[in-house]
């Protein structure tokens, strides 16, 4: 198993389109919009990958460390805590995906995507990194 990490940061109320979000949209490959599922980004253009990764634990800090970079002083969920679930999750085979709302009606999305997939029967969009 190995990961793809993939990130979203617009305006939040762009998110009601839901229709672009979802794999039978016309529009869903060219939507810079966050799927609705998230395995689906497995199908996004290989362009939206940000990172790929073979260690969950590096997978997880890269989380932390986007996150972090968009919202360092976020008191809803502390990043620690965030990151010690997704490096707990993510050799289960499930998928990881942060989002919250920013000041001025922005949202982001920061998310880490299992690749086999167990919920979608999406190819992968590229082989496995070896580091």
């Amino acid at each position: 198993m190995h990961w793809h990490a993939y990130t979203w940061f617009g305006n939040g109320q762009d998110l009601k389109h839901e229709a672009e979000r979802r794999p039978t949209s016309p529009d869903f490959p060219t939507s810079a919009l966050p799927p609705m599922r998230t395995g689906d980004w497995l199908i996004k253009p290989r362009s939206r990958i940000a990172e790929t990764f073979a260690d969950a634990v590096k997978a997880g800090e890269w989380m932390a460390a986007a996150y972090a970079a968009q919202r360092p002083d976020s008191d809803r969920i502390p990043v620690v805590e965030r990151l010690v679930t997704s490096v707990d999750l993510l050799p289960r085979g499930v998928d990881v995906q942060w989002g919250e709302w920013l000041p001025g009606g922005r949202f982001i999305t920061i998310g880490v995507i299992c690749c086999p997939n167990r919920h979608v029967d999406h190819p992968c969009p590229q082989p496995p990194v070896t580091a």
